[in-house]
């Protein structure tokens, strides 16, 4: 006779007050001492002369007069460049964006039905349906594994991942750190990638994610170099290792794709490495370990990963415009008349809108380049790809850096150059 599980009323109720008194302890202890933080350090701004006040909060959500003024303060604060623009939000919608694109993309090239047909137009309903699947799963935590260990790599390679986004600009005046080192500091921080990799593998406490960690060390180590190369030859045509500078000195004079194409598709093969992407997806192996270094991984811890992947891959297609494609560079699409009487590098200048279209605009399209492979490229073994690695792209960066040496002595570009304007 089968055993079927009743519904016990009792049990319900108890879940929900388990649940309401988790929600109001992290509150009470995270929530509250993070709010006094917040406004301890954010002035708020007075809106129309008057300082702001509960009230007035509440008639700024039906009269457009109050609300328009607080919001064109509050697009310029510091708070606002971290937590929404060009910071995490931007960064996290470029990637919930591309993790559409790509199952298109792909469903689109090897006929796959569900994400082209799923909720009628355009089968937008499977990445909600993808969303939900993971929020509902359970997060398993395996035996034995090293548990603070295990809950800390994944929200540290997300906060990574964000932390590179904020040194890249995506317009004049816009980035959230505009570090004078800030290239050096890119390679600091993706250097601690394979480091939580292998972390990650080992608190998981299984051999299968161990193997696979132990891959992504070696891949991203044996890329590392070309890719550091590969972006020195930019430093030597631009001068500086600032990015808007490296961006400053392309827009007077041409981008840097012209000159380094070797360097540039070095630094795009590396960034397919660094992202463990096909075809240097050699950390995963469908017929040995599943999913490599997160085979252990279930529910929302692999969709923190999952979440910093992508989030990573905007970073390298945005440092990949900034080096090579010109950043921001490109012509006004926002004639004055249409906002008049704004300058600087206020958001809402047809200056600095037509700048953000043009690099979202270029690092969608450097986003579609990388995404291509996986859909026309087998996966290669694991001694070709550290053949390549440690033994052709060096030279061929190498090649380009020489290149750029002697564009500069030779008088072409750097200071007085034939090609500055």
């Amino acid at each position: 006779m089968a055993y079927t599980e009743s519904f016990r009323f009792g049990e319900f109720i108890g879940s929900v007050l388990w649940l309401v008194f988790w929600i109001l302890i992290i509150f009470s202890l995270v929530g509250l001492p993070l709010l006094f933080v917040v406004l301890f350090y954010v002035p708020l701004p007075p809106v129309n002369g008057a300082p702001l006040t509960p009230y007035l909060f509440l008639t700024m959500t039906v009269d457009p007069t109050r609300t328009i003024p607080i919001i064109k303060y509050m697009i310029h604060t510091d708070l606002f460049r971290v937590a929404a623009f060009p910071g995490f939000t931007y960064a996290a919608l470029f990637a919930a964006v591309t993790i559409f694109v790509e199952r298109k993309f792909l469903a689109k090239m090897q006929l796959r039905y569900g994400p082209l047909y799923v909720g009628k137009i355009e089968g937008w309903l499977q990445l909600i349906a993808d969303g939900l699947k993971l929020i509902s799963k359970e997060i398993i935590v395996p035996s034995g594994a090293d548990k603070p260990l295990f809950w800390a790599a994944p929200i540290a390679f997300v906060s990574t991942a964000a932390a590179v986004t904020a040194l890249i600009p995506v317009a004049p005046g816009w980035v959230v750190a505009n570090v004078d080192v800030g290239l050096l500091a890119v390679f600091a921080i993706l250097g601690f990638f394979p480091l939580i990799a292998l972390l990650f593998s080992w608190a998981s406490n299984s051999k299968y994610p161990f193997i696979g960690g132990l891959r992504a060390l070696h891949q991203i180590i044996a890329f590392e170099i070309p890719f550091i190369i590969s972006a020195l030859s930019v430093v030597i045509l631009a001068g500086t290792l600032n990015l808007t500078g490296i961006v400053n000195a392309q827009i007077s004079s041409y981008w840097y794709i012209f000159f380094l194409p070797i360097s540039a598709f070095v630094f795009y093969l590396s960034s397919l490495a660094e992202l463990e992407r096909i075809p240097f997806d050699l950390p995963e192996a469908e017929s040995e370990i599943v999913a490599g270094w997160i085979t252990e991984t279930s529910g929302m811890i692999y969709g923190l990963i999952q979440l910093g992947s992508y989030v990573k891959t905007y970073a390298l297609a945005a440092l990949f415009v900034v080096l090579f494609l010109g950043g921001w560079a490109g012509p006004v699409i926002f004639p004055q008349e249409i906002i008049p009487g704004y300058t600087g590098d206020k958001i809402y200048n047809p200056v600095t809108l037509s700048a953000i279209v043009w690099f979202t605009v270029k690092t969608f399209g450097v986003i579609m380049l990388m995404l291509l492979p996986r859909g026309i490229s087998p996966r290669i073994r694991i001694d070709i790809l550290l053949h390549t690695g440690w033994y052709k792209l060096i030279v061929l960066s190498f090649i380009n850096m020489f290149v750029a040496l002697a564009l500069i002595y030779g008088g072409i570009l750097g200071p007085g150059g034939l090609l500055v304007r």
